[in-house]
């Protein structure tokens, strides 16, 4: 019974740091987030004012700085991962074999590479559109019909504004995406919730994604805080309040 107690406490004690540990991580990964808006609307300047010499330094200060996101994501994940895998046995735990063996899982599993990670194609998106709008309210593009630089061979040609929130309303508060408290997002579908009421939502029993029309099978530990969804959040905000379309949902309704 003691041994139990004590076994107990053990896994206690290690998921608690564990958990304080991802949270302080989660909280650097929100900055490298905060850091890549404000380089993207540099460069944004930098591009207006045809100073490309100095949007390609920044470009390359990004993909150092994808890499750094991508090494945090890890260390985040192998963190959070091995407060739930722990288990005390007759033997000492070599937390830094197991931690490693958790990074080098999530590595060998991660096929990102730098030049074609999202946050690298966000920051050329907003490089090569103006947010601006022309006197009849239409995006003014600055490379209008021109594909973005490196897909030239994919014939992907930027001729409106887009951006990385899916949806502008929570599905089930109603409330906009940008006056969500505590918004999360799914790691299956990508659509942005308020985190109470998924939760609440998950709890009855329900495993579909409330998005009308969205197929996704949803997971309570597979809808997360999103270190990066602040930042994105607070581009999307930036958009409304110059009044520029975003290729957005509504999505409000949904089926029942």
């Amino acid at each position: 019974m003691a041994l139990t107690s004590r076994t107990h406490g053990v896994t206690g004690r290690i998921r608690t740091a564990t958990s304080n540990l991802h949270e302080d991580n989660q909280s650097l990964i929100s900055d490298i987030g905060k850091a890549f808006s404000l380089m993207k609307e540099i460069a944004v300047d930098f591009e207006t004012a045809k100073q490309f010499e100095r949007v390609k330094e920044l470009e390359n200060a990004v993909v150092e700085l994808v890499d750094t996101y991508e090494d945090c994501s890890h260390f985040s994940s192998a963190i959070e991962s091995v407060g739930v895998i722990y288990q005390p046995g007759p033997e000492l735990t070599d937390f830094d074999k197991l931690f490693k063996n958790e990074v080098a899982q999530l590595k060998a599993n991660s096929s990102s590479v730098p030049q074609n990670h999202p946050l690298m194609r966000q920051f050329r998106e907003g490089v090569w559109l103006d947010n601006a709008k022309s006197k009849h309210n239409e995006l003014k593009v600055r490379h209008a019909g021109e594909p973005l630089p490196g897909e030239e061979q994919e014939d992907i040609i930027m001729t409106s504004n887009q951006s990385t929130i899916l949806n502008v309303t929570c599905p089930l508060s109603g409330k906009p995406v940008i006056e969500l408290e505590h918004p999360v997002r799914s790691i299956i579908c990508k659509h942005v919730y308020d985190k109470g009421a998924i939760t609440q939502y998950l709890r009855g029993n329900i495993t579909r994604c409330p998005v009308a029309a969205c197929p996704a099978k949803l997971q309570l530990d597979k809808v997360k805080h999103d270190p990066l969804l602040a930042a994105e959040i607070d581009d999307l905000r930036k958009m409304q309040n110059q009044g520029v379309m975003t290729d957005v949902m509504d999505v409000t309704e949904f089926e029942e």
